[in-house]
């Protein structure tokens, strides 16, 4: 017997395209269930004349797909994590976790523009970029930018800005690698926790046993320690918290980075556990870094 499942996704093409993914792994799985997938635009995909911070925060990407799940209108919602709050839901949970894709940020340049100088104005998303990115770039400037991947390109390309930070799964998944001018790695700017992972969400209760493959053989142990770091130190998006995990024979290894608001300064940390204690560890480097240093921050994408 045929079973459907509708699947809950915002309407921008990077969206429609992950959550594509993850319905292309059920299929793998179980190619009798039908699936439908029903598109949604957020209020964050609308509300871009201002930063995140000023009017929500990240919840502004996943309430109405939120609301749609709970009312019943669809099975299951997939967003990217990093778009997520921190504080998970008990009645619409997080059912499992994808394999990460490329955690790291990179640098795109105007098509057909000359060879980047370092100076000019770089347009990045998240306060997270912008501190790490100062680093690496003293002589530009930073100015905030809104808008799917995208739109972000077009305003690129029209030369509101002369660089771009953006994440790189995202530009991959979109088939434009080719816009990748520079890689950076996690040393030189820490990702956003759950940067790479994509996120099946459901509601509590019911038979999803045909996501077996997400629970099994996604990034649930990096997700649940990054998310339990910037969770810790009351993770929003007016300040930057920032947190990468890795897996290791069953041995994770969690860096993060605390931001210093008295100082205006950052500072990063490490601890390593068991995968199977994720949370726990991140939790522990939450607390090492808040004693040594002070006052809690707050994350940004």
């Amino acid at each position: 017997m045929s079973r459907k499942i509708r699947i809950g996704s915002r309407k921008s093409r990077l969206a429609v395209i992950q959550t594509e993914l993850v319905m292309d792994t059920i299929r793998e799985t179980h190619p009798e269930i039908e699936l439908e997938l029903i598109t949604m635009e957020t209020t964050g995909d609308r509300r871009l004349d201002v930063t995140l911070d000023k009017i929500g925060g990240k919840g502004l990407f996943v309430k109405e797909l939120d609301r749609a799940l709970l009312e019943g209108r669809i099975d299951l919602a997939v967003h990217s994590l990093k778009d997520m709050p921190m504080e998970e839901s008990s009645q619409i949970p997080i059912l499992g976790y994808t394999k990460r894709e490329d955690v790291r940020d990179v640098l795109v340049l105007p098509e057909g523009g000359k060879p980047w100088e370092g100076r000019g104005v770089i347009g990045c998303s998240s306060f997270r970029r912008r501190i790490q990115g100062e680093r690496l770039f003293p002589q530009a400037e930073f100015r905030s930018i809104r808008g799917n991947v995208l739109t972000r390109l077009e305003k690129l390309d029209r030369g509101e800005y002369d660089a771009l930070i953006l994440a790189a799964a995202g530009l991959k998944r979109l088939g434009l690698e080719h816009r990748i001018c520079r890689y950076f790695s996690a040393e030189e700017i820490l990702p956003a926790a759950g940067q790479g992972i994509l996120a099946v969400q459901g509601r509590a209760g019911e038979d999803y046993g045909f996501l077996e493959t997400l629970a099994k053989e996604g990034a649930g142990a990096e997700a649940l320690a990054e998310r339990a770091f910037v969770r810790y130190l009351d993770g929003g998006c007016s300040s930057p918290v920032a947190a990468y995990a890795r897996v290791d024979n069953d041995r994770l290894y969690l860096r993060g980075l605390y931001y210093i608001e008295e100082k205006g300064s950052y500072t990063l940390g490490s601890r390593e556990g068991r995968s199977e204690d994720a949370e726990e560890i991140g939790v522990l480097l939450a607390e090492e870094m808040e004693r040594k240093y002070g006052r809690k921050g707050g994350a940004g994408a």
